[in-house]
């Protein structure tokens, strides 16, 4: 049995949307022959998505191992060639990644931003 309550539904349509461990989700089929990725379905919506759905990882065809490797040494600070010799990717495979998680990181900061609490008055 999979542990799913780190999981949250991103759904927008679905009432369950964004809530954890509410146990509305159960994984319903893996995708992918070689790395397969879980595909979880909502009991209160019935429509699926995938775990990496919300990530940069999201459409990757790799290995969630080695992708996760690449985006290690790149927020480490390596620089592209370092970063695609040591787990063994293309240099566009780095720049790919490196852009995708640039963009989700925005995108996380930016709604973050929007839920913040207003300020209390005083200066910082």
């Amino acid at each position: 049995m999979d542990d799913l309550s780190r999981f949250c539904w991103h759904n927008r349509d679905c009432r369950d949307h964004g809530t954890r461990g509410a146990g509305t989700l159960s994984v319903c089929m893996h995708d992918g022959k070689k790395h397969p990725v879980r595909l979880f379905s909502c009991r209160s919506c019935k429509a699926r998505l995938s775990e990496r759905q919300g990530t940069p990882l999201v459409g990757a065809k790799r290995e969630t191992t080695k992708m996760v490797a690449v985006l290690d040494h790149v927020s480490e600070g390596c620089g592209v060639r370092t970063t695609r010799r040591l787990p063994g990717v293309h240099r566009a495979t780095v720049l790919r990644y490196r852009r995708l998680a640039g963009e989700h990181a925005r995108d996380l900061q930016d709604a973050l931003v929007a839920f913040a609490p207003a300020d209390a008055g005083g200066a910082v």
